[in-house]
């Protein structure tokens, strides 16, 4: 578990063994059996069972340096689609880039340390790396502490933290660097960076601290067209990846809007709309709140 005590994991191969996992394996969506097993496998979980910082620690922590990153080819394990872990279906993105996220990190540590990721490499505490429910397996991110300022480079190559409100499950290592292993969450940014990052401008949120209202709807005044704005970017692909989560959630009329920006670049928005009246907006805002969608906007054409 985090050290705030409560277990942020998706099952593990030891509750497999105890026959309470077998929602999960009918549930991943992956070409068969052993890719489910992969899954869940390694990213464990118990309740009742505790996880914590190490008695002794065996080397200096702040010695240990950031991730370094590079291409990687995706993992073979670990990426389902879709998966579903607890009864929520969660979505891999097809691609990482222009991402970013607020929210919560927690962290793992001796439970696991040297149980099989969701990857399907040994579970390291040591090592600068990190759990994510969203990003392709593997991915590399910049945590910054929003408390502190701390800020480390991290490799995604596991599943969770699958609790409502966290965002990513830091190794012991990571959470020591940026000062969260001995509070147990915090509060943070995630960016994706690499060789490429710096060549992605138009960013992918999918949580962060809560929605922006357009002046004129918080102010009560009527207007004729209303959309809620959940994300604009640069690669259209990545647009279709979030219409299809929205779509998904059970949402109606998601559209993407190309837009010509400034610069001349073109940005693919994904909108949702229009909503005839505050009400409207009001229970799609509900949806996305529910969801943890968090970082859309109320706009009017």
């Amino acid at each position: 578990m985090s050290r705030s005590g409560q277990r942020t994991r998706c099952p593990c191969d030891g509750e497999l063994r105890h026959g309470r996992s077998s929602g999960f394996l009918q549930a991943v969506a992956g070409p068969g059996l052993l890719l489910a097993l992969m899954v869940v496998q390694g990213c464990g979980t118990s309740p009742d069972v505790a996880d914590g910082a190490p008695s002794t620690v065996p080397r200096d922590l702040s010695t240990i340096p950031d991730a370094v990153p590079r291409h990687e080819p995706r993992s073979p394990y670990g990426n389902p689609p879709k998966y579903e872990v607890f009864g929520q279906q969660y979505r891999t993105l097809a691609s990482s880039e222009g991402f970013e996220e607020r929210g919560l990190a927690s962290w793992y540590g001796t439970k696991f340390h040297g149980r099989r990721t969701s990857s399907g490499e040994p579970y390291d505490m040591y090592a600068m790396t990190a759990a994510h429910k969203h990003l392709p397996l593997p991915s590399y991110v910049e945590v910054t502490n929003l408390e502190n300022g701390r800020r480390a480079i991290v490799r995604v190559n596991d599943r969770g933290p699958f609790v409502a409100g966290r965002v990513i499950d830091l190794s012991y290592a990571a959470a020591h660097r940026l000062g969260v292993a001995e509070k147990g969450i915090a509060p943070v940014h995630v960016r994706v960076v690499g060789p490429a990052s710096e060549e992605q401008p138009a960013p992918r949120r999918l949580a962060a601290a809560g929605p922006a209202i357009a002046p004129d709807l918080a102010g009560g005044s009527e207007v004729d067209t209303r959309f809620i704005q959940v994300g604009a970017f640069s690669n259209r692909s990545a647009a279709e990846t979030l219409q299809g989560t929205l779509l998904d959630l059970g949402l109606e009329a998601v559209l993407i809007t190309p837009v010509t920006v400034s610069s001349g670049a073109v940005l693919h928005r994904v909108r949702i709309g229009p909503l005839d009246d505050a009400d409207a907006v009001h229970r799609v805002s509900e949806r996305l709140h529910q969801a943890a969608l968090m970082d859309f906007r109320v706009v009017t054409d």
